[in-house]
């Protein structure tokens, strides 16, 4: 019992330190601002319920997938180290980052699409390739229920950055850009350490196992 509540905790860590809901906060808003403060709840309901099925399914599938691609879970958990500890890199920063940001073209695309919840809110700023990667690493580490674990700390991490983005306006009140600045680097550092971590555990799984 005592394990299993302690991988939650650190899933629960890794995942809200990944999807980083205080980040992606000012992105909704300024995603939004010409829309009605209904059709903003809407958009933010639909994004993140889009976002939670595609992570559902990666959760789930995925590490089938890389079992049919012939990738070895010991080099998934070096290169999903690798790309984690990049992103923590431009956290660390503060600048934005090309693995889980839009291109200008992308932005331009999403300028003038009336809906914005699948693209770009969904998919890359919420289920960008970090989120997707931290959980197929998670869901073989927490045992026989590792995958349910995983997708209830998804959803509780979820549910949080949907409640941020309603409060959406209030929250950069508040924080302003140096608050958010200062939780985006201090997130940085905690997860650059695990994800060296991921490489470690790679690296011996590879050579010394």
């Amino acid at each position: 019992m005592a394990a299993t509540a302690e991988f939650a905790l650190h899933a629960f860590i890794l995942i809200l330190v990944v999807v980083e809901p205080f980040a992606l906060t000012p992105l909704f808003s300024a995603l939004t601002v010409m829309e009605t403060p209904e059709h903003r709840r809407q958009t933010a309901i639909k994004g993140v319920l889009v976002a939670g099925g595609i992570l559902a399914v990666f959760t789930l599938f995925g590490s089938g997938l890389l079992s049919v691609l012939g990738i070895g879970m010991p080099a998934f958990r070096i290169a999903g180290g690798i790309l984690l500890f990049l992103i923590a890199i431009d956290m660390l920063f503060v600048r934005s980052s090309g693995l889980r940001m839009t291109t200008v073209t992308e932005q331009r695309e999403a300028a003038q699409r009336a809906d914005i919840s699948v693209f770009p809110l969904a998919i890359p700023l919420i289920a960008g390739p970090g989120a997707l990667a931290t959980v197929m690493l998670l869901s073989r580490q927490g045992g026989d229920h590792g995958h349910w674990i995983v997708l209830a700390v998804v959803a509780v991490v979820l549910v949080i950055t949907l409640l941020m983005f309603f409060s959406a306006n209030r929250i950069q009140k508040v924080l302003g850009e140096t608050g958010t600045n200062v939780i985006t680097r201090l997130m940085g550092i905690i997860l650059a350490a695990l994800a060296m971590q991921f490489v470690v555990d790679g690296v011996k799984e590879s050579f010394f196992a």
